[in-house]
This record gives structure tokens, C-alpha cells and sequence, in this order.
């Protein structure tokens, strides 16, 4: 019988995934510039094949992000949330642990692209009043 991969595996190679989507890099990029293929940067993803040490930093360099970046919000032993301290999670953790479908990422990325301050918070009072069913903020008095 097979051996289901370790939720820490599991969550480190989902956030390799969630970051090399965020900033547009292909399996195969990713691959190129690690001298694998990108079936092993599949199996990393999804756990299947454990990241080395020294190859998480180099995804990391690769990716923009520090090695801390892959363990936040990672199970404990325990089977709790938390970072290595054993603190609670935070909203922001608990936010980046969602599994991201390609429509989150695309929202994302043009988000990225709005240079406006003012109308990026004006999109998120807006995204956070429709989720919540209330109204939206130009139905404020």
C-alpha cells in the first residue's frame, strides 16, 4: 500500500505552487532553472517527492521569497496550524493556507497591477461587503 504524503510535504510544495503561479513562472521554468524536469517540480507540488534543504533554497531564490515563506502555516506535529513557535495562526496565515483555484490567482494578479492605493482599497471594502452579503460602498450615506 502507498504511502499518502506528509502534510508538512504536502503544504511546503502547495506553496511553492501558490508562488511560482503568483509571479507567472511555468512548471517548466521552474524546472529548467533547478535541473529537473517538471514531472519532479509536479511531484514537489503535490508533495509526493520530499524538497530537499539545499533545494528549497534554491526554489526560494528562484521564487523571490525566504525559505520561512514554505513552512507558514504549516501543520504541527499536533495537528494544529501555527508557525514554528507554536503561536496561533494568524487570519493572514490561515488566508494563504486556502487551496487557490486559477480564477483566485488571476484576481490576484491584476489586483498586482493597480497602482492606485485609493482604488485598491476601494476594491477590497467592495470584495469584503459582497462576500459578507452586505452593501457595497457606494451605498454608504
Amino acid at each position: 500500500m502507498k504511502k499518502a504524503p506528509d502534510p508538512v510535504d504536502r503544504h511546503v510544495g502547495h506553496r511553492v505552487r501558490v508562488r511560482r503561479l503568483l509571479i507567472g513562472v511555468s512548471q517548466e521554468r521552474l524546472g529548467d532553472a533547478l535541473g529537473v524536469t517538471f514531472q519532479q517540480i509536479q511531484k514537489y507540488e503535490k508533495g509526493a517527492n520530499r524538497i530537499s534543504a539545499s533545494r528549497l533554497r534554491q526554489i526560494s531564490e528562484m521564487l523571490g521569497v525566504p525559505v520561512s515563506f514554505f513552512y507558514e502555516g504549516a501543520p504541527r506535529q499536533d495537528g494544529a496550524r501555527g508557525d514554528e513557535t507554536g503561536a496561533e495562526p494568524t487570519g493572514d496565515a490561515l488566508a494563504q493556507d486556502v487551496l487557490w483555484t486559477s480564477q483566485d490567482l488571476q484576481l490576484v494578479r491584476a489586483f498586482q497591477r493597480i497602482g492606485d492605493n485609493q482604488v485598491r482599497r476601494r476594491i477590497i471594502s467592495l470584495v469584503e461587503a459582497i462576500g459578507t452579503g452586505g452593501a457595497s460602498p457606494d451605498d454608504a450615506p
